[in-house]
């Protein structure tokens, strides 16, 4: 995958600081890669794939103020949102030291301002309501109901990046849609959808 050609294909506007960003934000992770072991994709094929995979909802998902990501990791879907959407207010939540003193750093050397960086468990974070709430954690979906709550009201989207097994996840009872690309799905929960 040719990353900037299928993102230039999307249906969606990027900031123009967006390919320089992912770019820094590349050559940053491979160096730290090496030393720390952020995450487990170690070619740049991979990480291309995960940032497209990280970036494609901004074609559905509604207008927003404030994000909330929970367990961003080093950078997914999170902190690839916010490159791509500056003037949504995101909050990474990572309790791993490592992982979020990264996140940090890019958000300082990229001077991306509409980040802020948590660094606890989200069930230690104080209530406070997002409009979109996301997570490519590899937890249920009824675990990931849970431990959000605290963070969305009935105004509130969810967005879960999951696999083909998100059917067993989800009940009649929610509103909900599902958003399927190649392996990914990408699980929309709100009302009004």
């Amino acid at each position: 995958m040719n990353l900037k050609t299928a993102l230039m294909e999307l249906n969606a506007e990027l900031p123009d600081t967006f390919f320089h960003h992912i770019q820094k934000y590349k050559e940053h992770l491979f160096k730290w890669n090496k030393i720390h072991n952020l995450t487990g994709a170690k070619d740049e094929k991979t990480i291309d794939e995960f940032i497209y995979d990280a970036i494609y909802p901004i074609t559905f998902l509604p207008k927003c103020k404030n994000l909330l990501d929970i367990g961003t990791g080093a950078d997914f879907p999170g902190l690839i949102l916010a490159m791509g959407l500056p003037e949504v207010e995101v909050t990474l939540v990572e309790p791993l030291a490592k992982r979020a003193s990264f996140l940090q750093f890019i958000k300082a050397d990229l001077g991306l301002n509409n980040v802020k960086v948590v660094q606890k468990r989200v069930q230690e974070m104080p209530s406070e309501i997002f409009d979109i709430v996301t997570s490519r954690a590899v937890i249920d979906t009824n675990m990931l109901l849970e431990l959000s709550k605290e963070f969305r009201d009935e105004n509130s989207k969810l967005l879960f990046f999951k696999g083909e097994r998100v059917y067993d996840e989800v009940s009649q009872d929610l509103k909900y849609k599902i958003i399927e690309r190649e392996n990914r799905h990408y699980l929309l929960i709100g009302e009004n959808l």
